[in-house]
């Protein structure tokens, strides 16, 4: 199994919205990526992010599809797409990947399905789904009442994709769930739950991946 980061852009955010309780005045930097798994026989996104920066001010920015493009795939060599949530800047370039199967929870399809052509192969799934061998897709529903993580079960160590259920690892450091969580107190669980000594999570927001740079890099290659 390969894990690969691929990152779009940069921008900053209210402290207020990545910490609950964060401070109105402070801006804090903010990356924007999304992952692909691949295994011997599927090469899957987890999200597949925005053309259009979702209303942020990008200090560097570049296509999703140009940056997985850079790393060495078309769109039409995906299999499989995860809609962790229905949030712009996590759905909206899915049109990109026609030959690919959807996986999104039930209530996000319904939040986000203007976003996915009728024409897509969508799966939806209520509380968990096994994609392939090691693959789990869970919804938490913390973030969104239907955000969900991917977990990688391998060995010992579960690599947790986490979507927008934690911003930045000092949300797991600090235990504070973010400040636009719809469920603070399943968001909290999920901190407390996803900490443990073999859990590595992967972030979507989190400013130390690539800082200043656009592009991608591979985290694990079994």
């Amino acid at each position: 199994m390969k894990i690969t980061v691929l990152k779009y852009g940069e921008s900053v955010f209210e402290e207020k919205h990545i910490f609950r309780g964060g401070r109105p005045d402070v801006l804090l930097p903010i990356s924007f990526v999304f992952y692909l798994i691949e295994t011997e026989d599927k090469k899957i996104l987890v999200d597949v992010g925005c053309d259009d920066g979702a209303g942020f001010t990008m200090s560097i920015f570049q296509l999703p599809v140009l940056v997985l493009e850079d790393y060495g795939l078309k769109a039409s060599d995906i299999t499989d797409v995860v809609i962790t949530h229905a949030h712009h800047d996590h759905i909206a370039a899915v049109a990109y990947y026609s030959n690919a199967v959807i996986h999104i929870q039930e209530g996000e399809y319904e939040v986000g399905k203007e976003y996915i052509p009728s024409t897509f192969k969508v799966h939806t799934f209520d509380n968990e789904f096994m994609l392939c061998d090691n693959v789990v897709v869970r919804n938490i529903g913390g973030h969104s009442y239907g955000s969900s993580i991917v977990i990688c079960q391998l060995g010992e160590k579960n690599y947790i994709l986490c979507g927008d259920e934690c911003y930045v690892k000092a949300c797991f450091d600090r235990q504070l769930p973010t400040g636009v969580s719809t469920r603070p107190e399943v968001s909290r669980r999920f901190l407390q739950e996803y900490s443990g000594v073999h859990d590595i999570p992967l972030l979507f927001h989190e400013p130390s991946i690539l800082k200043g740079k656009i592009g991608y890099e591979i985290l694990l290659d079994l």
